[in-house]
């Protein structure tokens, strides 16, 4: 099966009043492991972004001057990403800004879900931890994914991000975060992986007090006397022969 891993970064939150987008980061997964397959774009929106939006990304207008528009790499990510199933983050977001991208352009219209399924993580992280924080640091937090390098959002950081969340949430191994990158080892930023150690925890054991131990022989006496001598517990317990012989005794005494 082949997942891209996608996140946007754009001019602000409302693609109906013209907000673009102005970063796209893509991770290829096929069958739960990455290939080193990455799409990574920065565009220049033609337009000011929001304050807010330049706090959360850090990306100016200036600094994209001289950047592609999307129309200039809408072939490149639709051939990257058609037929694959879209992991996305809030996915409702990244697609009402896509498909707005997309209605620009000339020709026929073309939709994310036209060529893609979709796989929203927060639905599946809301579904899985109800009640609780699931935005994508909080997720970090909870599945032990290492993310202290995430100063500002990035749309490559963060695909490459989700994609540990999402394998670590669904039950598969963290490939990203283990190095199976081609190359050798290497973090979100790539420099050498820093493994997550956890301390191991020694496994605490109660033995029975010998009080314990003999009121659970009275009870297996009364479950003897109970069933005509077939108490299961002294038979898996005990040796076949001790075993024997404490039922027939307790079934005589019955």
């Amino acid at each position: 099966m082949r997942q891209i891993v996608l996140d946007t970064e754009t001019t602000g939150l409302e693609p109906e009043l013209g907000h673009r987008i102005i970063e796209i980061g893509c991770v290829e997964l096929v069958n739960r492991r990455p290939t080193g397959r990455t799409f990574h774009r920065y565009l220049n929106p033609e337009r000011d972004i929001d304050e807010g939006a330049l706090a959360v990304h850090g990306i100016s207008r200036a600094d994209l001057e001289r950047e592609p528009r999307f129309a200039d790499i809408a072939e490149e990510l639709i051939a990257f990403i058609e037929g694959a199933e879209l992991v996305i983050h809030n996915a409702a977001f990244d697609i009402a800004f896509l498909d707005a991208e997309f209605a620009r352009l000339p020709g026929e219209r073309r939709t994310v879900g036209a060529m893609c399924r979709v796989l929203d993580t927060l639905a599946l992280a809301r579904e899985m931890h109800p009640g609780q924080r699931n935005s994508l640091d909080a997720l970090c937090k909870r599945y032990g994914i290492d993310n202290s390098h995430r100063e500002l959002h990035g749309a490559l950081l963060d695909a490459r991000i989700l994609a540990d969340v999402y394998l670590a949430m669904t039950g598969g191994q963290g490939a990203l975060a283990l190095g199976e990158l081609p190359g050798g080892p290497r973090t979100t930023e790539g420099g050498p992986v820093r493994a997550l150690v956890r301390p191991p925890v020694p496994l605490r054991v109660v033995a029975a007090t010998e009080e314990e131990r003999q009121a659970h022989e009275v009870l297996l006496d009364v479950i003897a006397r109970a069933s005509g001598g077939k108490c299961i517990w002294r038979a898996l317990d005990e040796p076949h022969g001790a075993s024997a012989t404490r039922t027939v005794q307790g079934a005589q005494n019955a």
